[in-house]
């Protein structure tokens, strides 16, 4: 509990004073109330931003989950050999820092020294464009992916492991494929853990940061500084010391994040009510 209050509740409680004031050229800093949540909601730059995680989110996470339910149910149906090793292979992107992993795709997606670039130039092809507007969200998309999958599946096949075995042997009793019993046994077990992975992705999305963060480096025409909510706030702090309004951003994402995962919460106990 005290580690609780010293590292989570205090510094919530001291952004949100934060937010609440303004540092002025004259007169110092000065109390504005909610004039900095009035700004922020006007503010272009953020709506973009959260527009922009809004449309990642809708792209990357059904991807995302759809491979990790595909390689759980694969494994755990025990027709594949080295199954272990598989499950090892998957999981293994997860442990790759997510710094490392935006520096390394980068550098895959470089036009000028990258291996796919080099390749397309040997074929006498065009460099793919990996670090353009057009291509960049789903450039991002695919190293989230390419990071998250193999943490999802793990979250999926512990609780496919948990499901009795009678219920297989009553299905397959009754004359159900396998098919059958992935359709209907399988996937209604794994609601709860799905639901799980969804939050997890709805936080992490609207959360983006170390990938763009990064890749602003090599795409700056492409990646600004407001490119993501997070990378906007962060930007504010430390570039250009707008710590107030940094805060105020901070807690409007925050809020951002709270309705979209009671959205879901509630979309699903709707979809299961009878």
């Amino acid at each position: 509990m005290a580690l609780f209050l010293l590292l989570f509740l205090a510094p919530l409680g001291y952004a949100a004073y934060l937010s609440l004031y303004q540092e002025r050229l004259i007169g110092g800093t000065a109390f504005v109330g909610l004039d900095n949540y009035l700004q922020a909601l006007r503010d272009p730059l953020l709506i973009h931003g959260v527009g922009r995680v809004a449309v990642f989110f809708v792209i990357q996470v059904p991807l995302m989950l759809s491979l990790a339910l595909l390689f759980a149910l694969a494994l755990d149906s025990g027709l594949l050999r080295l199954a272990r090793v598989i499950r090892l292979g998957i999981f293994i992107p997860y442990a790759v820092p997510s710094v490392v992993a935006a520096l390394m795709w980068g550098y895959l997606y470089g036009p000028d020294f990258g291996p796919f670039a080099q390749l397309s130039r040997d074929l006498g092809l065009p460099a793919p464009r990996f670090l353009s507007d057009g291509w960049m969200l789903g450039s991002l998309a695919n190293i989230v992916t390419w990071e998250f999958v193999g943490y999802n599946m793990i979250i999926l096949y512990a609780a496919l492991r948990t499901v009795p075995p009678e219920l297989y042997e009553a299905a397959a009793m009754d004359g159900a494929g396998a098919w059958r019993i992935a359709w209907s046994v399988k996937l209604p077990a794994l609601r709860p853990a799905l639901m799980l992975t969804l939050l997890f992705s709805v936080i992490g999305s609207f959360q983006l940061f170390n990938e763009p963060n990064l890749l602003m480096k090599i795409a700056p025409d492409v990646i600004s500084s407001s490119y993501t909510a997070n990378v906007y706030a962060y930007s504010l702090a430390f570039t250009s010391q707008q710590v107030n309004y940094a805060a105020t951003v901070s807690f409007l994402l925050g809020l951002v994040i709270v309705i979209v995962s009671y959205a879901v919460l509630l979309t699903a106990n709707r979809r299961r009510t009878p």
